[in-house]
């Protein structure tokens, strides 16, 4: 799949996780009903992955997740900031709230990347993606970075997005989310597991 922007459209990478039930809802079924929510005028799915168990991050900080990536296309006209707002109004839908940072959720939704856009400027997207873990916890960026700066970091993002974009090139690094992927120690990657069906 050619995920980069053409004259048209442009491919959007998009990150699913949940760990709470909704309603008597499992997270599994939440994700998989975002999903279909994420169609709209301007915005087609064209790729979703498998659904993955991931130990809860933090470590012990509450009932494992279930992640899963996809791949949009987005009409040249739609804008980075309009897929986000998109984005948290599905959330929103299945109960998200904001409250903690990296906390427990019903549903989350990121924007990984759009082609290969760099916003808001390249210094910024290096030093976000750069920022030591002990303050990544603490600091929340103020506006829209893309590539999400903690992509090349998450196993649970990059194993559901390598079975959609294997190919897709991170624009500042230079690296494939298959090379990301292969560069996380084993046992990051072998606690992200295939969600059994049913």
């Amino acid at each position: 799949m050619n995920l980069t922007r053409d004259s048209e459209a442009m491919h959007a990478l998009i990150a699913f996780g949940a760990n709470l039930p909704l309603g008597g809802q499992s997270p599994a079924a939440t994700l998989l009903l975002a999903a279909e929510r994420l169609r709209a005028p301007g915005m087609t799915l064209v790729a979703m992955s498998r659904l993955y168990r991931t130990p809860c991050f933090p470590a012990g900080a509450g009932p494992d997740y279930v992640n899963a990536a996809a791949v949009l296309r987005v009409a040249g006209d739609v804008t980075p900031e309009a897929v986000l707002a998109h984005l948290h109004s599905v959330e929103a839908e299945f109960g998200r709230q904001r409250e903690v940072r990296w906390g427990m959720r019903t549903l989350d939704i990121d924007l990984l990347a759009m082609g290969g856009l760099v916003l808001p400027d390249a210094a910024t997207a290096d030093r976000w993606r750069s920022l030591p873990p002990e303050e990544q916890v603490g600091r929340a960026p103020d506006r829209l970075i893309l590539p999400h700066p903690r992509l090349q970091d998450r196993a649970f993002v990059l194993v559901p997005l390598a079975e959609v974009a294997p190919d897709w090139v991170h624009p500042r690094s230079g690296q494939s989310v298959a090379a990301m992927l292969a560069a996380l120690p084993q046992a990051d990657r072998d606690a992200v597991v295939p969600l059994e069906a049913g």
